[in-house]
Order: structure tokens, then sequence, then C-alpha cells
């Protein structure tokens, strides 16, 4: 084995570029996605620009960052046209790491910078949030809307309300339209300190509303982070010993919603990430690719998993693979769950495309019964919508996706598949409940129609919504306890 060096600039290259980014986050996602997609785009563009990361929370990474130089190594594994990708990249766009509790003059500093143009951040779902506790004169506010607002407020008064001087605000929170939420809680700041902000208040609101610019953004890219298990591995490959190493997919999307106050051509300009050739799209409206990429990749999911299982099959690659499960999974989701889109035809078999290479990506074991929780929630808000869709364009069921519905309620009966693996559902307590009673009536009729008059999980009664489900349930219900499920699965192909 050979001697690995320390990873830092002393013992690698080192790019030095202005600092453009402010990043609230320092975890694996953002070093994996985001990070890897600034510096390629500085590697294929003029962009020129590097990244300061700002620790969101007390306890974080900054220290382990600042320790390597803020060098680091990302390894993409998955399977891009039919073939395997396995690649290790050295990443050199972070500049420093900062963590605004015990460095919070460096951290406002940044807002004396000139060519700060951009803030991104990831502080988790439950970091877009408002918290009337954080006082104005926190060193920093605890929440991240409080902190990004005294930034802000210091950036006004450094440039005198300079309309240049806005900033580009790109969240990538897992909320549906997360620029909405947190452009709300920085009003709501803005307003709780409006004595703090005195004279300046009014002014200071006109300039954040009218020459800042807040994003919705959808990320997509499975990150599983440090490759425990192959880091030695790695670490000989790249000569490095490298503690930041970052695993992840080979795909990945970045769909970026213009604020309301610029046009997409001005933030295309400002940010040519899709000039890279990356997978980059800026648009007017976010929303159509969140239904794309909850209906095509979580869609599938929900339902390819109980039937995979039932049919003795336990991870998902294997699935898209067998002769059986392949064509259901291509069945429900180019037959049915595309079809009720309203994307451009070949724009979704593309994604679709992309979806199956990501379900058959040879580095990943992904297990079943990892996706199977909380399955019937996830099928109210992934797949219902598109039962009902499909049934106003085409007037009859999605086949497919109603026998996965059969699948999961077959699922939480328990006992034993056919080889003997126990069956363990895992949800509400309230859901597990419900079906242990239905299944105890060993009426298929009664079953059916008791899941679908669950308000707690449909918030609806399905018998009376959507005509001929209970029956179509039934059916399928009926079929998965007469030939066990692959056999079932056969009639429906």
């Amino acid at each position: 084995m050979k001697e690995l060096k320390a990873l830092n600039k002393r013992t690698a290259p080192k790019s030095v570029m202005p600092e453009k980014i402010i990043q609230f986050g320092e975890g694996n996602f953002l070093r994996a996605f985001v990070d890897w997609i600034i510096w390629n785009t500085n590697q294929k563009t003029d962009f020129n620009g590097s990244v300061v990361v700002v620790q969101p929370i007390e306890r974080g990474m900054a220290d382990w960052l600042n320790g390597q130089d803020c060098l680091y190594h990302v390894n993409l594994q998955g399977k891009e046209n039919g073939q395997p990708v396995n690649t290790l990249e050295r990443i050199d766009v972070i500049s420093r790491a900062l963590n605004p509790y015990t460095q919070n003059q460096a951290f406002m500093a940044l807002a004396e910078q000139p060519e700060i143009r951009f803030v991104i951040s990831n502080t988790t779902e439950a970091g877009i949030a408002y918290d009337d506790t954080c006082k104005f004169t926190d060193a920093p506010a605890s929440s991240y809307p409080g902190k990004l607002v005294q930034l802000l407020y210091h950036r006004y008064k450094t440039f005198n309300g300079d309309p240049t001087k806005g900033l580009i605000l790109m969240p990538c929170e897992l909320i549906f339209l997360n620029g909405h939420h947190l452009k709300e809680c920085i009003e709501k700041y803005i307003e709780l300190w409006k004595e703090d902000l005195g004279a300046d208040y009014a002014d200071f609101k006109v300039w954040f509303e009218k020459y800042n610019y807040v994003c919705a953004t959808l990320v997509d890219r499975i990150v599983p982070g440090f490759p425990r298990d192959t880091i030695n591995e790695i670490q000989q490959k790249i000569s490095y010993k490298d503690n930041l190493v970052v695993k992840a997919e080979s795909f990945h999307l970045w769909v970026i919603e213009k604020a309301e106050n610029m046009t997409v051509e001005q933030l295309k300009n400002e940010f040519p990430a899709d000039k890279a050739g990356l997978h980059v799209l800026i648009t007017d409206d976010e929303k159509p690719y969140h239904a794309r990429k909850v209906t095509l990749l979580n869609g599938p999911h929900t339902v390819l998993s109980p039937v995979t299982f039932l049919s003795g099959v336990n991870i998902v690659r294997d699935a898209c693979e067998h002769p059986v499960l392949g064509k259901y999974i291509h069945k429900v989701q180019f037959d049915e769950l595309m079809q009720t889109l309203d994307l451009p035809m070949d724009e979704l078999q593309k994604f679709a495309g992309d979806v199956l290479e990501r379900f058959e990506n040879p580095f990943v074991d992904h297990q079943v019964t990892s996706i199977m929780l909380n399955s019937f929630p996830k099928f109210e808000t992934r797949d219902l919508p598109g039962v009902k869709i499909y049934l106003q364009r085409k007037g009859e069921l999605p086949q497919g996706l109603v026998f996965g519905l059969a699948a999961i309620i077959t699922y939480y009966k328990g006992g034993k598949r056919e080889d003997g693996t126990p069956i363990v559902p895992n949800d509400d307590q309230k859901i597990m409940d419900k079906l242990a009673e239905l299944w105890a009536t060993n009426d298929t009729k009664k079953i059916a129609e008791g899941v679908l008059a669950f308000d707690y999980v449909w918030h609806e009664d399905l018998n009376k919504t959507v005509p001929g489900l209970a029956e179509l349930v039934k059916k399928d219900l009926d079929l998965i306890q007469e030939k066990g499920m692959l056999e079932a699965v056969k009639t429906i192909l």
C-alpha cells in the first residue's frame, strides 16, 4: 500500500477565485451537488467564482473543511446510456468555511464584499422557519432566515442601498416552493425587527423586495455521503488521506425558478451553469418539474416496492431487470403515470429513462423494504393524483397503479413471504390498527372499501370520489390471494 499524503493546498493544487457565493450548509449534499455544479461551471464557463461556506448551526463541519483547506473528492457512481459510471474528482471551489457562532465578525464582514452575489442554502426542511424569539442583536440570530436578514441589512448599510448590491437567493431545502417560504420568513423578520431598523426600515424593506432575488429550486441527486465501505480503496486511488470524500449518484438535476422581479435570461447570464453542459434548468415555473419528479421517480418507487418484495425480490435494480417485474415498472411509469403530466412527451420520456437508469444503479443495493415505510401516505401524495387524472383523461382506471395499491394493502396484512421472510409493515399506528382490523374480517370487499373510506389517509372517501376503484382493488386482492403476487402481476401486463 502506498503512503498517503494529507490533502491540503500545499500538497494539491487549489484555484483562487473571487468569492461570489455564500453557502449556508457544509454537509454532504451541498458539497456533492451544488459545489460540484459550481466547480464544473468554473471549468467550462467564465463564471470564475468560489464559495464561502457558513455553518448554519453551532456544531458542524467548518473546522473539518478548513483542516483540508476545503479540498475534497466527489465519487460519482451510477449508470449512464447503459454504461456504468464510477468517477473521482477533486473539488476546490470552496475558499473557506466560517462558524458564525465563534466568528460572527468574519461572518458579517461577508456583507461588505462587493463581488458576493449569490446565497445558496440547505439547512434541512426545518431550517427555513420563522422564530419570533430571535433578536436583531443576537450574534448571530439562531434561525437561518434571521441570519440572512442580519447579513442583508449590513450589506444595505455598507453600500448605501446600492441597487446593484442585492443578492440572488437559491435555497435547496427539500420544501416545495422553498424560495417562497424563505422570502415570507425574511419579510416577517423585517417586520419583527422594525424598531431595531429604525429610520432605515422602509427603505431597507424596499431595497430587499426590489433588488434582491429569491428563487425557488428543485434539487435531485441521491447522495449516500461518506463511503465507509470503500474509503481505503478510494484513498489509495487518489493517493491522499481525504476524510471528506462524498459518494453520490451520477445523475443530477437542478431546476431553478427565477425570482418574480427578474427574467429567465437575467438569471442565466448571471449563473451560466446550463452553458457548462449541466442538467441545470432555469425556468419561470418550477411546479411542472416538481410534479414530474414526484410522479415519475417517487410514484413508481411506492408501488414497485410491495409488488417486488411480495414477489420474492429484495433489490430495486433486480426488480427492474426481472422479466415480469421490469414490465410492470415500465407499464406504471410510461403507460400510466407519464400520461398524467403536462410537460412535452419527449422531455418526460427522457426523464423517465434516466429514472430507470437510476433504479438500475449497479453500485447501490437499494432495498425495497426501505421504501415501504409509510406507504399509504406516500401513495396518497405520489400516486393517487395520477389515478384520478388518468381516469379523467382516459375514461378508465390505470391497472398498474391500482394493482400497486392492492399490493400495499396485502403487504400490510403482515405474516411471511412464500420463502419464509417476515413481512413487517411500518407506518402510523392508527393506519396499522385499521389494516389489522380490516384483514381480520377476511372479506376482500370489506377490506377494499374500508381502506378507501379511511379519511385519516385520503382526507376523502375514495369509494365515492373514484368510481370503480373499490371493485378493481377487490379484484386485485382476490387475484393476489389466489395466485400469489408474481402470477397475479402477469394478469395485468
